[in-house]
């Protein structure tokens, strides 16, 4: 089944170099990939596990590695755009300390 898109992906700026902005758009994905694991770690602990087959130590650790797995594929396939979000504001500062960047360092921190 495909995963739908919608999110609108970004475009790399003219000033910044492939590498770099494929290692930030990783970093994005990695960081919505967290969110999405914090989400889905809060969801399963509200489903209730009483019964024969339920509840003890093996569930509880499965149900933490079933949420990675669904919000690692949820953010690989687009998540809910959060990503894209973070993708700018990274852009952003990468852009202001690449700035900062060419000052000459004076005292003790040259």
């Amino acid at each position: 089944m495909p995963y739908s898109k919608v999110h609108i992906p970004l475009e790399r700026p003219a000033h910044m170099p492939e590498r770099t902005f494929e290692r930030l758009k990783q970093k994005a994905v990695e960081l919505e990939g967290v969110f999405l694991n914090t989400l889905m770690s809060q969801i399963s602990t509200s489903v209730e596990t009483d019964g024969p087959f339920g509840g003890g130590h093996a569930e509880e650790t499965w149900r933490g590695m079933m949420a990675t797995e669904h919000a690692n594929n949820m953010a690989q396939a687009g998540g809910i755009g959060l990503s894209d979000s973070i993708l700018r504001d990274l852009i952003a500062t990468q852009a202001t300390t690449t700035n900062y960047q060419s000052i000459p360092a004076a005292g003790a921190y040259k």
